[in-house]
């Protein structure tokens, strides 16, 4: 019988609830981290035992039959490691050790898909109080979990993106309640979407983000290859996130979609990157896409001279602003003929001068920057400035670069602009077009750029001046006129009421 369709809503306040069971007792950043890990237990539980009865039906209570078809699929859950067998004994002792044992046996039946997924993560914490608040605050979640609305079947949920959505869903919510900035977490969705069609991966290619956060980023280039090539799953994922949490996540984020060809590291990219060959030079992609933390202070300044791999022979960025550090990066993994590329940046990026003038001078002088791209105001969460969306491609068509401004283009809303559809496709139209279009687009030559001393700031490039309309001085006199012929009427009358109020 077929599950009705879950609302992405329905998972949201499942989540949002599950805060309340927290909140008082953890911070926000470490109970985002309990109840996504939950929320994946809950999703693969619910896969697992759709498989189950699927099976049942076909080959009947035969245990040993369901026990070798199971064992095909792509991922396996040991007996008594599902979230039903620890929401069946929440109401005994013992939830936090159970939780960890279940967590741990999954990791461990999973092999490499998993491996250190769940190291830094444990409910059987003090964090969390004593044995009975602590036994009491996990019998609550998993209580939240276990609601029927919450069905996360695969006839239920569709293609939603569980984990990622959801993760999204926390991150905005923190970032908003909290003023703290969460832009190097959380990649508006539409951002990404305008990123993958763009960068338009192909069968074949491999694609990396060297700043992933959940991974969203990457699973949307991964859709991209998949819309358009039949469902292939012909395409390499790469990535690299500093912060193990949210590492967690993207490898979380990558089993739950089936992306078995993926490599997922935890590390800082500039002052680490993982992603490197058998000889230890770094891996170069046919795609590199991120939304990297804007203006990162102590990035690893300190080192960049020296860097080994050669990455900022063009410079090296401010102490204080990691920008072109993580552009730096992104540029010498590109392959020589395929590789293109798309970040997202702070707009200080296109005009600010010294260190940061030479570098962006260098890359426009070798012909790299193809695109930029000007966002509205207030799209990401955290923070109120508008970015901008650098492209660079190894091979280009022409010795010009394209300025597109739509930064005026965008649906409001209360605390946060979203582009629409007919937004992200008109930015897509004149990417492909690529010429000048009044008041949105211009296509300016290297001479152009080097007139300006380099500087990219937009405005410089696109002309989106209104002329007011002409006034006419005559009709207005005239308006004038008739409204002091009005005012001393006004006046008159109020004296005669004064002198009737004996003022």
């Amino acid at each position: 019988m077929p599950h009705t369709q879950i609302d992405q809503s329905v998972i949201n306040k499942t989540v949002w609830k599950a805060c309340d069971t927290f909140r008082g007792t953890v911070s926000a950043n470490d109970y985002k981290d309990f109840i996504l890990t939950m929320l994946f237990l809950k999703y693969i539980s619910d896969v697992h035992q759709d498989k189950v009865e699927e099976l049942t039906a076909q080959f009947g209570d035969n245990p040993e039959m369901i026990t070798a078809m199971m064992g095909s699929q792509s991922f396996k859950i040991p007996a008594g490691s599902t979230f039903w067998d620890l929401y069946d004994l929440r109401e005994t002792s013992g939830n936090g050790t159970r939780i960890d044992q279940a967590l741990h046996a999954i990791e461990e039946a999973n092999g490499t898909k998993l491996k250190n997924v769940f190291q830094d993560i444990s409910f059987n914490t003090d964090n969390l109080g004593d044995e009975k608040q602590k036994n009491d605050i996990l019998r609550h979640l998993l209580a939240d979990f276990g609601k029927d609305s919450l069905n996360l079947r695969p006839s239920s949920v569709g293609s939603l993106d569980v984990i990622g959505n959801a993760y999204e869903y926390l991150i905005k919510h923190f970032a908003a309640g909290s003023g703290k900035s969460a832009g190097e977490f959380y990649t508006p969705p539409e951002v990404s979407d305008l990123l993958s069609i763009i960068l338009d991966p192909q069968q074949g290619d491999s694609i990396c983000d060297p700043a992933c956060g959940s991974g969203s980023l990457l699973l949307k280039c991964a859709k991209q290859v998949q819309a358009n090539f039949a469902g292939s799953k012909q395409y390499e994922l790469f990535g690299q996130e500093s912060i193990n949490s949210t590492w967690s996540l993207a490898k979380m984020n990558m089993f739950l979609h089936g992306e078995d060809n993926h490599r997922i590291e935890w590390g800082d990219t500039i002052r680490n990157p993982k992603l490197q060959d058998t000889n230890g030079g770094l891996l170069h992609f046919d795609v590199v896409t991120a939304n990297p933390p804007f203006s990162l202070d102590k990035w690893g300044h300190e080192d960049a001279a020296d860097d080994h791999f050669g990455r900022f022979r063009r410079g090296v960025p401010p102490k204080t602003k990691g920008d072109y550090a993580f552009i730096s990066h992104m540029i010498e993994t590109l392959k020589p003929q395929t590789g293109r590329m798309g970040v997202v940046v702070p707009h200080g990026v296109l005009f600010r001068a010294s260190s940061e003038g030479k570098i962006r001078k260098q890359l426009i002088d070798e012909n790299l920057l193809d695109t930029v791209i000007g966002l509205p105001e207030k799209l990401f969460f955290g923070t109120g400035i508008p970015a901008a969306i650098l492209l660079f491609k190894k091979q280009k068509s022409d010795n010009k670069v394209l300025f597109i401004d739509a930064s005026r283009e965008f649906k409001s809303g209360k605390n946060q602009n979203i582009l629409t559809e007919d937004n992200i496709q008109k930015i897509i139209d004149t990417y492909k077009k690529r010429e000048t279009t009044d008041k949105y687009s211009y296509l300016a030559t290297r001479d152009e750029i080097a007139e300006n001393d380099y500087n990219l700031n937009i405005p410089r490039y696109v002309d989106t001046f209104e002329e007011e309309a002409e006034i006419d001085l005559i009709a207005v006199r005239g308006e004038r006129l008739v409204l002091q012929a009005k005012l001393a009427e006004l006046e008159i009358e109020m004296t005669g009421y004064l002198k009737e109020l004996e003022y």
